[in-house]
């Protein structure tokens, strides 16, 4: 899931939040780069309870934490800390179903109607291609949702749902526009349905494709596909929702929750070591051929900034990088690299929706790729 925060930010303003203390800042620590340990510390301060980096520019590696790991403790965050990643979700996605594309498996230019047939309306006409780029036009169930700061969105933080769940929920809406390949809407449907497409074409769970083509090669020992599991295994900072209480908004733990609410385009947990390893490695070609990682790079929409489950940006110095960020309601994370590789940053934080930290983190962003 994306970007669902500044609405929360903007409810939890308008309903007079009861106040939420400030973050405590970790302890001081000796740190090869100060400007980033200032901006990190600036993340925090514009709201967040907690938040941890990784800056790499070749061999040098810079980490750090700000914050609490904890509301009411003065727990650091663990600089190795996992944390749910969110949208991340989809570049590893769509990576398995580029992988597929090259070994023969499918086509991108597939129809949903061909893996899929009967589960989305029109679906003949909406391809593979749509869903990677988000130009299918498909509902985004998350709508359909009641969401925070809903106090019934917290009676099912364990309810398992399925995607075909998910999917009918989407496709019970009329499409966002018509036809499909005509604009550009960001629906976490599309994640949802590529799931099934990769269970369809390889017999096995997309968790299953995501371990063994992604997750085992690489090596990210951190990086798990949680299914309906619940906890975050490991060290890791603790996530808040804010809920509507009849004094205020309140901050409630979210830590534990099934992630199959988020499933294929969303579940999955990582550290910025790994996120940032990873999106080395896709940008450095040991994931996907030239042609392929040409294709993903494409935008879906003149001018667009987001291709097959890649998105890009400009920074401030005008370096373009290549990653993606995403949403997991308790936790918000970003990573992003240049086109060779050299340079690689991953964010992760802990919103408490005092206010919109995106800019703190864009002001890191290009502190890391152009300072």
């Amino acid at each position: 899931m994306r970007r669902m925060n500044r609405a929360l930010v903007t409810l939890a303003t308008a309903l007079a939040v009861v106040a939420v203390p400030a973050a405590a800042s970790a302890a001081p620590r000796p740190a090869p780069h100060d400007g980033l340990q200032e901006r990190l510390d600036a993340i925090v301060s514009a709201g967040a309870v907690g938040a941890l980096a990784e800056v790499r520019d070749g061999r040098d590696v810079w980490r750090g934490t700000s914050g609490v790991a904890e509301r009411g403790t003065k727990r650091e965050v663990p600089v190795d800390g996992r944390f749910r990643m969110g949208s991340i979700t989809k570049t590893f996605l769509a990576t398995v179903v580029l992988q597929l594309a090259g070994e023969g498996r499918l086509e991108l230019d597939d129809t949903v109607e061909r893996w899929l047939p009967g589960v989305v309306p029109d679906g003949d006409r909406v391809t593979l291609r749509h869903l990677l780029d988000h130009t299918s036009g498909l509902y985004d169930y998350k709508r359909t949702l009641t969401m925070p700061p809903s106090p019934a969105f917290l009676d099912g933080r364990l309810r398992t749902w399925t995607a075909s769940e998910l999917v009918a929920r989407a496709v019970a809406q009329p499409p966002t526009f018509t036809p499909p390949g005509s604009g550009y809407a960001y629906s976490n449907t599309d994640y949802v349905l590529l799931g099934q497409v990769i269970e369809e074409a390889t017999g096995r769970s997309y968790g299953e494709e995501v371990t063994d083509r992604i997750i085992r090669p690489l090596r990210l020992r951190d990086t798990s596909v949680p299914g309906t599991s619940p906890r975050i295994r490991g060290p890791h900072p603790h996530g808040y929702v804010p809920v509507v209480r009849a004094d205020g908004m309140e901050l409630v733990d979210y830590t534990e929750m099934n992630p199959s609410l988020m499933g294929a385009s969303g579940e999955m947990i990582s550290t910025t070591r790994d996120l940032g390893r990873f999106v080395t490695a896709l940008l450095g070609g040991r994931l996907l051929p030239d042609r392929l990682l040409d294709e993903m790079k494409t935008p879906g929409v003149a001018d667009g900034t987001y291709g097959l489950g890649l998105s890009w940006r400009d920074t401030a110095c005008g370096v373009t990088v290549y990653g993606n960020d995403g949403d997991a309601l308790a936790y918000q994370s970003w990573s992003f690299a240049t086109e060779d590789g050299h340079r690689r940053v991953t964010v992760a934080l802990t919103p408490d929706f005092r206010g919109d930290p995106d800019d703190a983190v864009d002001d890191l962003l290009d502190e890391a790729f152009c300072g």
